[in-house]
């Protein structure tokens, strides 16, 4: 049924890895611009104003859109024929490091929405922190795939 997959599995792959590294490099971004937003620009300042512009911008040109490829892809792969033995346990960790990693972009989009408003609460440090979350999480996904240790 999905036999036409194995065809393009060179193009959905490239595609897959190309839309993670944007995505990666949005949720590594972000949590810079919010502990930089935090510590250094007064609220409702022309640099708030111009802050609050480079995080959205940078969610939803690059980070939602890459999310979206990312997602479309590895579902495709996942169901390509003779990829994936799903009786293992790595696909499993992986895919709830993919889920968590998605609620830390949903957490950043709605830490975005809260700036917007002039209702941040969160420290640049609390931000320094929840900024190795995307990088713990790589972690376990990238050893998953390719060590395959489980």
């Amino acid at each position: 049924m999905f036999d036409f997959l194995i065809t393009l599995y060179p193009w959905i792959k490239s595609l897959h890895i190309i839309a993670v590294i944007s995505w990666m490099a949005g949720l590594f971004y972000l949590p810079r611009l919010f502990v930089h937003h935090t510590e250094s620009v007064e609220p409702k300042s022309n640099t708030d104003f111009l802050f609050r512009k480079m995080e959205r911008k940078l969610m939803s040109v690059i980070m939602y859109p890459a999310m979206f490829v990312a997602w479309v892809c590895g579902i495709l792969l996942a169901i390509t024929p003779g990829l994936i033995d799903f009786g293992m346990f790595w696909p499993w960790i992986k895919f709830i490091s993919v889920l968590l990693m998605t609620g830390f972009h949903l957490w950043l989009s709605n830490r975005l929405k809260l700036f917007e408003r002039g209702e941040n609460s969160m420290t640049g440090k609390s931000y320094r922190i929840m900024n190795e979350v995307p990088t713990v999480l790589l972690l376990i996904i990238i050893i998953s795939v390719i060590v395959r240790p489980f």
